[in-house]
């Protein structure tokens, strides 16, 4: 269901089908290419009436580092991409077993259902290289605890999982993470497909909300800041990994 140039991986089983973000050169970065591929995988997805479930996973120790910084997907197709993920008519199950930076903390907050190993770290590094979590705060302002996520968005700090479960990032953390997501994979191949549609469309309801009343400025803010002399201090030290000229 690949071709050799494929970023995105494809399997089902049982009705479920897993997505594998595989680009592991860039860790998973969010390029132009891999934007648009998901996007495409997904369509398939919520078009198949054999598809029971999504499951966004990946390969390599990163779930997804950000956007990539050398190519970077346009502002609006991100909006898109993620929109899409909420608004898909089937339930979508991150499994995370490794990193999830910034931009990944998107399609992490995105998701129905999030699940990642003891082993899973995560941080919304934008501002240590000059941005804002911008585009990303559409799926994750309304679905995490606002004074928890303060510290994390000013700050860039790393926190681990039972931190992001507290947080709202995660559904639940496990040692194993398939162990932890059996009953969940189940329950969904339980579910009526009718009905998983219409519970999911109650439970992003504010979402979809916070997508309809804020995407366009979030989506300029983004572009304004990413086109800034401070952005690409940052972007430049990040790439030659030394501090921005701001560190004290």
């Amino acid at each position: 269901m690949t071709h050799p140039t494929a970023r995105i991986g494809r399997t089902r089983a049982r009705a479920v089908d897993t997505l594998s973000l595989d680009s592991t050169g860039t860790r998973n970065a969010l390029s132009a290419a891999l934007v648009t591929e998901l996007a495409e995988a997904l369509t398939d997805c919520g078009e198949d009436p054999d598809v029971r479930a999504v499951v966004l996973t990946h390969t390599g120790t990163t779930f997804c580092a950000g956007a990539d910084l050398r190519d970077p997907p346009d502002p609006d197709a991100l909006v898109a991409l993620l929109r899409q993920i909420v608004e898909l008519p089937k339930p979508v199950v991150a499994r995370v077993t490794g990193h999830v930076r910034a931009g990944g903390l998107g399609l992490l907050a995105a998701c129905d259902i999030a699940v990642a190993s003891a082993g899973a770290t995560f941080a919304f590094t934008e501002v240590r290289i000059g941005v804002a979590p911008a585009v990303i705060s559409l799926p994750v302002i309304p679905r995490t605890d606002p004074r928890a996520l303060a510290r994390y968005y000013l700050t860039g700090e790393r926190l681990g999982p039972a931190e992001a479960v507290r947080l709202g990032l995660l559904t639940l953390a496990a040692d194993d993470v398939d162990d932890a997501l059996a009953p969940v994979l189940d329950g969904l191949r339980r579910s009526c497909p009718q009905a998983l549609a219409e519970t999911k469309r109650l439970l992003t309801a504010r979402v979809l909300e916070t997508f309809d009343r804020d995407a366009a400025d979030l989506t300029a803010l983004s572009a304004r800041l990413f086109s800034s002399p401070q952005a690409r201090e940052g972007m430049t030290a990040f790439l030659e990994r030394r501090d921005a000229a701001w560190v004290v």
